[in-house]
C-alpha cells in the first residue's frame, strides 16, 4: 500500500471518497468537506488547513481515506488541550502545527479511519493509523489527535501509541416511541409536568414550527437562519465558524442531510435550530433566535429533535457539547473519546497520567448525571 496527503478533498473523485463513508455520516461526505474549502471555512487563514490521507493499493484503488487537517490553533475541536500546547510553548517547543482527524468544528462520533468495502478492514486501519503516525514523525509535529472516535477505531489508535481520552454528552435515545407522549409518559411527574408546563408556554406565545429539508430553504432564509445562529455565537464573544454560504452550498449538493426546526410567529421567522441527520441519527448544531422567549430555546432544539427522531424513525439525537440542562429533557450523558499522539515521551508521560485521572473523573461525574434524568425509577414502575 502506498499514503499520499492531499490538500483538497477535490483531489478525490466524490464517488470514491464516498464508498469508504460506508455509514453514510453527513460529516465524513465529500460534499460537506468541499462545501467547508469552498466557502472559506476550512484553508490556511482559518487555521484548518486540508490535509487527508490517502491509502490505495498497487494498482491505483482507494482502500482507506482518513479526514486530516493540519491545525495551528485548537479552536473548533471541542477536546481541549489549551494547557498542553502552553506546557510546550513554556517548554521552548512548538506544539503547532498538529495533525488532527475529524470534520472540523463537528463534535459528533463517526468514523476516522475509513475502510473501503471489499478489502481487510483491520489491515487497512492499522496502515492508517501508521501513516499518521509516520508523517507526523516525518514532518517532526508536536502531536496527532483523532477526536470523537467509534469503538473500533479508538481500539485501533491505541494499539499504534495513541492516548485515550475520555469526555461526556447527552444524548437521546429512541426506544421503540411511538409519539412525544410516550416519552413523556416515562417521565417522573415533577419532570413531566415542568416538560409539559415548557411547551406550552411556547404554544400559548402563538409560536408554531416548520420543518425544512436543504433543499427547501432558499438563499434569503438561510440569510435569515444563518443570522440566528451567528447572533448565538456573538452573545457569547465569538464569531461563527461557518458561514451562509456553506450552507447554500450544502443546501444544494447535500440538501437530504439538511434539518432546520423554523420557529414562526405568525408569518415571520424567530428561532431557527439547524441539524444535520443520517439514516439513524439527528445532529443539533446550531441554534439561534431573534430575541429572548420563554422555553423557546428547549423546544426549538430538543422537543422538536426528539419528535422529529420519532416521526423518521432514527434511533438517536445528539444535540452537541456540554449541557447538563439537556438532562431534565430526556438525554442521557453518553461517552465519547478521543485518541492522541504524543511526539515527546516527557509530554506523553505527564499527559498519560492527566488522562487517567481525567477518566476517573469523567466517570464520576457521568455517574452524579445519571442520579438527575428525568425517567421514573425503576422502583416506581
Amino acid at each position: 500500500m502506498r499514503t499520499r496527503f492531499l490538500k483538497s478533498i477535490d483531489r478525490v473523485p466524490a464517488a470514491q471518497w464516498n464508498a469508504l463513508n460506508t455509514t453514510q455520516a453527513p460529516f465524513l461526505r465529500h460534499e460537506f468537506l468541499a462545501a467547508l474549502e469552498t466557502t472559506g471555512c476550512v484553508g490556511e487563514a482559518t487555521g484548518w488547513i486540508p490535509h487527508h490521507l490517502l491509502l490505495e493499493d498497487d494498482a491505483g484503488a482507494l482502500t482507506g481515506t482518513a479526514p486530516l487537517f493540519l491545525k495551528t490553533h485548537s479552536w473548533g475541536e471541542f477536546v481541549f488541550d489549551w494547557s498542553w500546547a502552553r506546557a510546550y510553548t513554556q517548554a521552548g517547543l512548538d506544539y503547532y502545527p498538529k495533525l488532527v482527524s475529524m470534520p472540523p468544528f463537528t463534535p459528533a462520533t463517526g468514523q476516522r479511519l475509513l475502510v473501503a468495502p471489499g478489502v481487510d478492514a483491520s489491515t487497512t486501519r492499522q496502515a492508517l493509523a501508521r501513516a499518521i503516525v509516520d508523517h507526523a514523525r516525518e514532518h517532526s509535529l508536536s502531536s496527532a489527535h483523532a477526536v470523537f472516535v467509534t469503538e473500533t477505531d479508538r481500539d485501533v489508535l491505541r494499539e499504534n501509541g495513541f492516548l485515550l481520552r475520555q469526555d461526556c454528552q447527552f444524548h437521546w435515545h429512541n426506544r421503540g416511541y411511538g409519539s412525544f407522549e410516550e416519552v413523556l409518559a416515562t417521565f417522573r411527574a415533577d419532570k413531566r409536568k415542568k416538560a409539559l408546563r415548557e411547551r406550552r408556554r411556547v404554544r400559548e406565545g402563538g409560536v408554531t414550527y416548520r420543518t425544512l429539508s436543504g433543499g427547501e430553504i432558499s438563499d434569503p432564509l438561510w440569510d435569515i437562519v444563518f443570522a440566528f445562529s451567528a447572533r448565538t455565537f456573538a452573545m457569547h464573544g465569538h464569531e461563527h465558524y461557518l458561514n451562509a454560504a456553506f450552507f447554500k452550498t450544502l443546501s444544494r449538493t447535500l440538501p437530504e442531510a439538511i434539518v432546520v426546526k423554523l420557529a414562526m410567529l405568525q408569518d415571520t421567522p424567530i428561532a431557527a435550530a439547524i441539524c444535520f441527520r443520517s439514516h439513524d441519527t439527528l445532529y443539533g448544531r446550531y441554534w439561534g433566535a431573534a430575541a429572548n422567549f420563554d422555553s423557546l430555546h428547549f423546544e426549538t432544539c430538543y422537543f422538536q429533535g426528539i419528535e422529529y427522531c420519532i416521526e423518521h424513525g432514527l434511533q438517536h439525537f445528539e444535540p452537541g457539547t456540554q449541557g447538563e440542562h439537556k438532562v431534565a429533557r430526556g438525554f442521557e450523558p453518553t461517552a465519547t473519546w478521543s485518541a492522541h499522539w504524543i511526539a515527546d515521551p516527557r509530554f506523553r508521560r505527564a499527559i498519560d497520567d492527566y488522562l487517567t485521572e481525567e477518566r476517573e473523573a469523567v466517570d464520576q461525574y457521568a455517574e452524579n448525571v445519571r442520579e438527575h434524568v428525568p425517567f421514573k425509577r425503576p422502583d416506581s414502575l
